[in-house]
Order: C-alpha cells, then structure tokens, then sequence
C-alpha cells in the first residue's frame, strides 16, 4: 500500500477525469490520496471530492503564494473551515516561498503563524510549504514549538541537508517528491538516502514535478511508484518494505485511516 501524502485533486487535467485518475493510482497500489487546499474559494472543491471518494482525504489551507489575498483568513477561520468534514485531516499547505514573493514577506510570515496556531489547537498536522526560506521556517517553528508541541510534515523537501537535519530535530516528517528522482537531484538524493526511514513520507504534488521517467508530462497520483521505486533503490530496501514504511508513518502522523 502507498499514500499519495500531497496532490491536488482539484486542478487540471486531473479535475477533468477524478474518477479514472483515482481508479488508476488505486490499481496501482495508492489506497489513499491526500489532496491539499491552497486556497479559501477551491475549498468547497476538496470537500465534495472527499465527500465522493472514499480513497480520498484533505487538508484546508492558504499557500504562502495566495496570502496576501488572505490577509482575513486568521486560526479561527482556518479551525471553522477544517471542522467542516471528519476528512479533513490535516492544515496546510501554509509556509514561506521567498523565492517568488507571490506576496509579501510579512503577509507570509502572518499567514503561517495563524495556521501554526491552528495545528496546534486542533491537534493536526501542518503540512509545511518552504523556499528559499529555510532559516526564516526553522526560526518560526522554533518558537512555536516551544509554546506547544506541533505535528510537521515538509511537503516536497528540495532543501539543504542542514535544513533536513534541523527540521528532523523538531521531529518534523519529511516528504519526498518526484524531484528526488531528477538527475540534477544528486545531493537531494544523498540527503534523503541519510533521512531516517521513519521519517520520510512521499507524494506527487500532481500535477506537478512528475518523476523520472515521465518528468515533463502532468503528474498524478499512480505516478508516485517511481519515486517510491528510486527511493527503496537508494535505501536498498524493497519496494514493498519502503510502501509499508511510509505508509505506517502517514499512519503516525496523520492517524489511521477509515
């Protein structure tokens, strides 16, 4: 069994055919998907999805691209919204993206402190967006945490192994994409390669950064074996030991799944 820990459902061309795209990862050996919400006026999108698909669970929250279009959305909005739909199992994606500066960097920082906030008074892991802010995210969680114990998951780690290393000793899980499988990739590989296996969790970010060696086409779900397959490669373990290892960890962090 695989767990897709981070796609979106809701956009194209995935939108356009859910119902194969879910039949295929499910052939595949995805059992669930966890499709991520970056926005307040796609929300409604992701819980009819989860409302219709069993294999399908979500997440509210506001990317750091989106935030200064979100200046409104504060850690009570954000608990009213994941209180919505028991399927709703995670917060996020929130964090800090300095290398765009779709919005400003205060607008950023104030967006997910709320969301912190949120996960923390909800219990829920915050599903954590950062580039090209690697201080700034480990500087934000630090003080956070010592306020209150929070369950962190990095979505789509391209970091620095320092960065790895300093979010592993905040006991955040880190998530691998098709990313690691790109040749350019090689340090991205090692640090992986040097995570604990008890830590690592995977996903797509379909339908984006599609692996090798599909790279270039729209990414889905029942792509995610390539990843899965490089990495139990580079860990040398199998294919089947990795999938039940990162299953059991999206199980721990997340909670079991009905």
């Amino acid at each position: 069994m695989i767990i897709d820990s981070h796609c979106h459902l809701t956009y194209e061309p995935m939108s356009n055919s859910l119902q194969k795209t879910i039949e295929r990862a499910n052939r595949d050996g995805v059992k669930y998907m966890l499709t991520i919400s970056t926005e307040d006026k796609s929300y409604d999108k992701i819980l009819k999805i989860v409302e219709e698909y069993q294999s399908v669970y979500g997440t509210y929250g506001i990317h750091p691209h989106e935030a200064k279009l979100h200046q409104n959305i504060k850690s009570q909005d954000i608990i009213n919204k994941v209180n919505q739909n028991k399927k709703i199992i995670g917060i996020g994606e929130t964090g800090l993206d300095f290398y765009y500066n779709h919005s400003e960097k205060n607008d950023q920082i104030n967006s997910f402190e709320q969301h912190i906030s949120a996960a923390q008074e909800k219990d829920l892991p915050l599903i954590v967006h950062t580039r090209s802010a690697e201080n700034e995210t480990i500087e934000i969680l630090r003080k956070h945490l010592k306020i209150k114990k929070t369950k962190i998951l990095i979505h789509c780690f391209t970091g620095s192994r320092s960065f790895a290393f300093k979010l592993l000793d905040l006991g955040a899980y880190i998530s691998a994409s098709g990313v690691v499988t790109f040749n350019k990739s090689q340090d991205l590989a090692n640090t992986f390669k040097d995570i604990p296996n008890d830590k690592i969790l995977v996903e797509t970010d379909a339908p984006y950064l599609a692996p090798v060696p599909l790279r270039g086409k729209p990414n889905e779900p029942s792509y995610i074996i390539h990843t899965v397959k490089f990495l139990s490669d580079l860990k040398k373990i199998s294919f089947e030991t990795f999938s039940n290892i990162t299953t059991n960890n999206f199980f721990n962090l997340f909670g079991k799944l009905n």
